[in-house]
């Protein structure tokens, strides 16, 4: 029996994990090769998903929990997927989870080898996050995220390189170099991960999960889906816009240091979506930016960032109401997430 390839893809929130899959779901299609996508997030009503989806890639997704502590939900969702039967099925996890490796791979290796066949980890890194997780004030909780991320990585890919020229050092493996909005290197990477010339998981992590939990739940998680009619008719562009920097002011006036914003704006104009990574930040976007006013427009959000759950459920409901006179939030989760616990955690590389 063929097997399928499972592709494990990590890295820190807006990393560009989504923006990879859909750029080498592209190369492979032009290969008359079939690929699908797992997305993975602590909460529901992901962004990635309908994002992966609206680009024609078949998707499945694990919510609640990262792929460690819901590893029989991730096999359940990739046979699923075998019904598609894809050559390649891409598996991204949590922004914010690590020790993949020992629970995840490893696992996966050993009970399903006869199934599925596991590609090297990739770990992918913002260059600019990179810098700022060596600055001496970058916030303790994230850089041990981030650096744990890299610790287990078999592969690490630099992304966002139509942006950046210069990358920090990093001694913790192999680095290769993407654009996935150019494309440049992703046809590359997958020659490199789907052939035979590395292996998949050869790094376990040395991790107290007492302060892995720690700097989890330093993060609030915010998922939100909401139906905005504006009067008069606003634009997508007219009505993200604002929206996005009315939420960065308000988020760094009460001191929250956003980790991932992203957001589809669906409307009879068309999709929107948009994307901020920090503080600041202009957002990218993609869509309909020429797209004509509407009367109605379906957000789904997702917003990463370090503070407190309640405050910045407050202040998100409180920018919604502000862009519209008739705003019906149909859903709103805001928590931390729980203390990670693992299905399997296996202490060998198999």
């Amino acid at each position: 029996m063929d097997r399928t390839t499972i592709v494990p893809l990590g890295g820190f929130l807006g990393a560009g994990k989504t923006t990879l899959i859909l750029a080498a779901s592209r190369v492979l299609a032009a290969q008359d090769r079939r690929c699908a996508a797992i997305l993975n997030d602590q909460g529901t009503d992901l962004v990635d998903t309908q994002l992966v989806q609206a680009h024609g890639v078949t998707s499945d997704q694990v919510a609640g929990g990262c792929f460690c502590c819901r590893f029989s939900e991730l096999i359940e969702a990739a046979h699923r997927l075998l019904a598609y039967e894809p050559d390649v099925i891409f598996a991204e996890a949590v922004g914010s989870c690590t020790d993949i490796s020992a629970t995840t791979l490893q696992p996966l290796k050993l009970e399903f080898g006869d199934r599925f066949t596991v590609a090297p980890y990739t770990v992918l890194v913002d260059p600019q996050r990179a810098r700022e997780m060596k600055d001496p004030d970058a916030d303790p909780n994230l850089e041990f995220l981030f650096r744990k991320q890299l610790d287990e990585a078999d592969l690490i890919c630099f992304t966002k390189t139509d942006l950046y020229n210069e990358f920090p050092d990093c001694d913790s493996g192999p680095l290769r170099y993407v654009s996935a909005a150019t494309g440049q290197g992703v046809a590359e990477w997958l020659v490199e991960i789907l052939g035979d010339s590395m292996h998949a998981g050869t790094r376990l992590l040395d991790i107290d999960y007492e302060r892995y939990a720690r700097a989890e739940a330093a993060l609030a998680w915010l998922n939100c889906r909401a139906i905005i009619r504006p009067e008069p008719a606003l634009s997508p562009p007219m009505l993200v816009g604002p929206l996005l920097e009315q939420l960065d002011e308000s988020l760094t006036r009460e001191g929250f240091r956003i980790a991932h914003l992203k957001l589809i704006d669906d409307s009879a104009a068309g999709s929107l979506n948009a994307s901020v990574v920090r503080n600041g930040q202009d957002p990218v976007v993609e869509g309909a930016l020429d797209g004509s006013p509407a009367y109605r427009h379906e957000l789904l959000l997702n917003l990463r960032a370090v503070g407190d759950p309640d405050i910045l459920r407050s202040l998100v409901e409180r920018q919604l109401h502000a862009m519209a006179d008739e705003v019906d939030i149909r859903a709103m989760q805001s928590f931390r997430p729980s203390p990670p616990k693992p299905e399997r955690r296996m202490s060998i590389v198999v």
